[in-house]
């Protein structure tokens, strides 16, 4: 039986795909042992993980977990030290039980994790869960299309980026840590690194959370590496969260079929006052009935809004939901989203069109395939000042959930995509039989061989780990 060692980054955004990633390789016969740090357990809802899966926790460092205030390179380097000195200990420890690990499957922004499996002979796979046209954007900047993604314009979006096999994109269009405006100064190297990982590998393979049927162009873009799409990979229950009332969910109820308005920015990203007080003038403009997450500050305190009464009468206001519920429910009109690559998929699978805002990271990608690759949405336009206005908000929404043509269109898309996406994971679909393929190729016995010659050696005495 196939043993897999699963690790991820302590984000929402990454636990959730890989969680449910887990789950799909015990339904197809494997055991995974998912390592996840001390801060990231505390947050899980705590129910009997299913046979097959087990938890390994161990310290970041940030067991209070990480604030705005902490130095963002200080956690990444505890990170990695704590991390690998966790993975080195799991994979020794449990081939000397005679349990031994087939294969290392990791997630964006630890590339450490690949190093440590090829020092003790482990096969290591990357879980890459942003699209797969991201994963190109990425490759072509560090293979030598830098000057033509990072020109002097670049945070123009007049500006036109060809890139092969990929369709025309614009500065709007890229990852943001490719924009001259990137203040995140940790990330790039980071991405650089999974690439030179993937590099020493004699046959390069990564898993994307997408399908072939969503990505046919990008997936097989790079020639040297095997991108194989094993998604949609959305949370099948409520793997994060808190213990809030369902009131929300008797609210939705008791609204009209395809008549509310979803509104959520995910678990990271913050808006101004400003723009919060934008979108808030949107919805009330726009006059239909909506459910709007907005998360308490760190500080605990509650956003403060200028109309909050007003906007109470029309709709509901929650510190949090499950998004999965949220969307599957049949009152739901169309999402005003971030665009993280899971709310998308999310938004896919449940054939809800989007109302796109994109902030940071792959958000922008992900927004362009919304609107011009799917056309399961609208992406909305910001001002000189990088506020979307009120109005803005009001037209993308009525647009979207209007009586129009191109309403219209957009809600067939999106039924269209949820069919597609539903057809690929399924038994017998594109996604799980590429997923069955993968864990049969690494079944195959020859990891557990060179596993435990390496071991035996580290029982003489002949390697110091």
């Amino acid at each position: 039986m196939a043993h897999f060692l699963l690790v991820t980054f302590p984000a929402q955004g990454h636990i959730n795909p890989s969680l449910q990633f887990a789950t799909r390789l015990i339904h197809l016969g494997a055991q995974v042992t998912f390592a996840i740090t001390i801060s990231a357990h505390r947050r899980m809802i705590k129910s009997p993980p299913p046979d097959g899966l087990s938890f390994v926790t161990f310290s970041d460092g940030y067991d209070d977990g990480f604030n705005s205030l902490d130095d963002v390179q200080n956690f990444f380097d505890q990170f990695k030290c704590n991390g690998s000195k966790t993975l080195t200990h799991l994979i020794v420890s449990s081939a000397n039980q005679g349990r031994p690990f087939t294969c290392l499957v990791y997630t964006l922004l630890l590339p450490w994790a690949a190093d440590v499996a090829r020092e003790l002979h482990l096969p290591s796979t990357l879980l890459w869960i942003q699209p797969a046209m991201v994963f190109d954007i990425y490759y072509y900047y560090f293979n030598g299309f830098a000057d033509v993604i990072r020109n002097d314009n670049n945070d123009h979006p007049s500006s036109s980026i060809k890139l092969p096999g990929l369709p025309l994109l614009t500065s709007r269009d890229l990852p943001s840590f490719l924009l001259a405006s990137n203040t995140h100064t940790f990330a790039l190297p980071i991405f650089q690194a999974h690439f030179e990982a993937l590099e020493k590998e004699n046959n390069p393979r990564v898993l994307v959370n997408t399908f072939d049927a969503l990505e046919p162009a990008a997936l097989k873009a790079i020639e040297k590496f095997n991108l194989v799409a094993v998604g949609p990979l959305p949370p099948s229950d409520k793997s994060l969260g808190g213990d809030v009332s369902k009131d929300y969910i008797e609210w939705l109820n008791s609204k009209p079929e395809s008549s509310v308005v979803y509104v959520s920015f995910g678990s990271l990203a913050v808006l101004t006052k400003q723009q919060m007080e934008e979108i808030a003038r949107g919805l009330l403009g726009c006059g239909r009935p909506f459910l709007w997450v907005i998360r308490a500050k760190e500080n605990g305190e509650e956003e403060k809004l200028s109309c909050r009464e007003e906007l109470e009468q029309m709709g509901m206001i929650v510190p949090w939901c499950s998004q999965v519920e949220v969307l599957s429910h049949p009152s739901l009109g169309c999402f005003l989203t971030h665009c993280g690559w899971n709310s998308t998929l999310e938004s896919l699978v449940s054939g809800v069109p989007m109302v796109a805002f994109p902030q940071w990271s792959d958000q922008g990608t992900n927004a362009k395939l919304i609107e011009d690759a799917w056309k399961t949405g609208v992406r909305m336009i910001v001002n000189k000042d990088a506020i979307v206005e009120g109005d803005e908000i009001k037209k993308c929404l009525e647009l979207v959930v209007g009586d129009g043509e191109r309403g219209e269109a957009i809600r067939r898309n999106a039924k269209k995509w949820k069919e597609l996406a539903m057809e690929a994971a399924n038994e017998g679909g594109s996604s799980y039989n590429n997923l069955k393929v993968f864990v049969d190729e690494i079944g195959g016995g020859s990891s557990y061989n060179n596993l435990k010659v390496f071991v035996d050696e580290i029982d003489e005495g002949n390697v110091v780990v």
